[in-house]
């Protein structure tokens, strides 16, 4: 199962690596992309391990409403905001402003 597991986050972090900066996108857009039957809850764990991988940009993934979720798996409550606001993200009250121009579809931008 841990290879199964390994493998499953690998797939996550490589289209997490492909999100440029200044766009976001969810962890339900991850999973449908990948065809992954445990869906956006799995992405979500891949993303919480992702610590461990420092070129994987996990502030560019929020939830489906475009909220940062995962804000509290970075090094302090306010990182993940940081991060994104160095991108030109604008972040108010923990949603993405603009979030539907902002949001990058994997399905839309990365040939399978």
């Amino acid at each position: 199962m841990n290879s199964e597991k390994g493998n499953y986050f690998e797939w996550v972090y490589q289209v997490v690596r492909e999100i440029p900066a200044g766009r976001v996108t969810s962890y339900g857009a991850i999973a449908h992309y990948l065809g992954l039957k445990s869906g956006a809850r799995m992405v979500g764990y891949a993303m919480n391990a992702a610590h461990s991988s420092p070129d994987v940009p996990a502030h560019r993934v929020v939830n489906r409403q475009g909220l940062l979720t995962g804000k509290h798996h970075f090094a302090n409550s306010t990182r993940m905001e940081e991060l994104l606001l160095d991108e030109g993200v604008r972040v108010e009250n923990d949603q993405v402003l603009d979030f539907p121009t902002r949001f990058w579809d994997p399905e839309k931008e990365l040939e399978s």
